[in-house]
């Protein structure tokens, strides 16, 4: 009966989800923060099925927009669409291996790496000028006041308060040490995509805060700016922090280095926002500060966070041992979700696998040291396009917009993007900007040469 509902359900929402395909992106950006408020609090008992939400939310964007007679940007013949070929057809191949026990797993595991790529190349059709592309993400922005807010609330709670679950109404086991404070999650099923969410606020809110806008618009992106700093701190995640420090950074060297006086004068713009910040968080936020503190200061912490750090070079080495050649686990064989869909389904068990942490390391065990040079592979091209798009646009914000996005996919390059699926949702999504800016600075340049001043002045009127 369980099983005939949710396949009603799905049909239900794949129905309204197929009628407007822009509309249902969006939807799925907000359902990406929303999610964890329907497993943590609304239907705690559906958990699992309302993980799989907003992919069938995104399954009738993409049925709309693929098989319609709507012109679409381009596949084009170059190494990114090779790499991503490659990727592909060999995790394709995985699905099969023998190691998993089941080739349902392997689908699971295909879904997991590969489902949310298509959003790239349905972004330049997604919004059509850089004013509904500001729009957009202003608004998508204020939604980070109230899940910080909530954050904040779930801080200065007690750990074995029912404002600090899990998914599924697990009781919240991360808190920080000596305080009786949980690590807080905000909206978020889980501390990961808590801490995903920030550093995608925090790397779209650097380049809005640049922007020249009304004052009640950077008011609101200041204070959102204080929380997710704030928040960021009550996450207890060394890594985010570290991306943020990081980021701001290699902001400032870029921006120094291939400058232009347009830039500089917007970016002129940050300096009060990072006073202001750097007053206040420790003001009205030092219990976050000294927790996070406390936390990281240890020679054992600091050891750990190092180790972390550079097991994108050490995991995959060791993982190759285990199989020798081009062999492996099978695609989704480490997937956290696998042993919960093998219960489900009854499903037979695969190979018992090697200890392996990192997402490097298990991209090796799940695909190989082949489908690892195909899958990173693929990341770094993405660096390199979105690097070549910096160089060649010559707007500021959509030229910062694309400094911000390149600085998060490179820091995070040894983050968990395939066993991640709130970062995989952002990172494919924002990866399409590698086809969005350019285009919308060509409709800008082809509007202004093709429409003549005095109609623009009389349309403006």
């Amino acid at each position: 009966m369980m099983v005939f509902i949710a396949l009603g359900a799905a049909l239900v929402i794949f129905w309204f989800s197929v009628k407007d395909w822009r509309r249902t992106v969006k939807t799925a950006l907000i359902l990406v923060i929303l999610e964890g408020v329907i497993r943590k609090w609304i239907l705690p008992q559906s958990s699992d099925l309302i993980y799989f939400l907003k992919d069938f939310v995104l399954l009738g964007a993409y049925f709309q927009y693929f098989l319609s007679s709507e012109s679409k940007y381009p596949f084009k013949n170059n190494i990114l669409t090779i790499f991503l070929l490659f990727s592909l057809s060999w995790g394709i191949v995985q699905i099969f291996n023998p190691s998993l026990g089941s080739p349902i797993i392997g689908l699971f595991g295909l879904k997991a790496y590969f489902y949310y790529i298509p959003l790239m190349w349905m972004l330049p059709s997604l919004f059509q000028s850089k004013e509904e592309l500001i729009s957009f993400l202003r608004f998508y922005l204020l939604l980070a006041i109230p899940v910080c807010l909530l954050a904040v609330v779930q801080f200065f709670s007690p750990a074995s308060s029912p404002i600090n679950v899990y998914a599924g109404g697990e009781e919240a086991i991360a808190a920080f040490a000596g305080i009786d404070a949980p690590r807080v999650t905000g909206t978020f099923s889980y501390l990961a995509g808590y801490s995903t969410y920030l550093s995608i606020c925090f790397t779209l809110l650097v380049p809005l805060l640049a922007l020249p806008q009304p004052k009640i618009w950077q008011l609101l992106a200041l204070t959102e700016a204080l929380l997710v700093v704030s928040t960021s701190f009550m996450t207890g995640a060394r890594g985010l922090l570290f991306f943020e420090v990081m980021f701001v950074v290699g902001y400032v060297i870029f921006l120094t280095l291939f400058h232009s006086s347009a830039i500089i004068a917007s970016a002129q713009k940050l300096v009060l926002p990072v006073f202001i910040i750097l007053a206040v968080v420790p003001r009205f936020f030092g219990r976050a500060v000294d927790a996070f503190s406390s936390r990281t200061e240890s020679s054992e912490s600091q050891a750990e966070f190092s180790n972390r750090i550079f097991a994108f070079f050490s995991e995959p080495r060791q993982a190759a041992q285990f199989k020798g050649g081009l062999d492996s686990f099978g695609i989704g064989a480490t997937h956290q979700a696998t042993n919960a869909l093998r219960q489900v389904l009854d499903l037979p068990f695969g190979e018992m696998l090697p200890p392996s942490e990192d997402e490097p390391g298990r991209i090796v065990l799940e695909v190989g040291l082949l489908g690892f040079v195909f899958w990173y592979g693929l990341r770094i091209i993405l660096i390199f396009k979105l690097w070549q798009v910096f160089l060649k646009l010559k707007t500021p914000f959509l030229r910062q917009l694309t400094l911000a996005t390149l600085l998060f996919q490179t820091i995070n390059l040894p983050i968990h993007l395939v066993f991640n699926h709130t970062f995989s949702t952002y990172y494919w999504f924002f990866s399409g900007f590698i086809f969005l800016l350019p285009e919308i600075e060509y409709r800008q340049s082809w509007f202004k040469h093709t429409i003549p001043s005095s109609s623009v002045s009389e349309q403006s009127g």
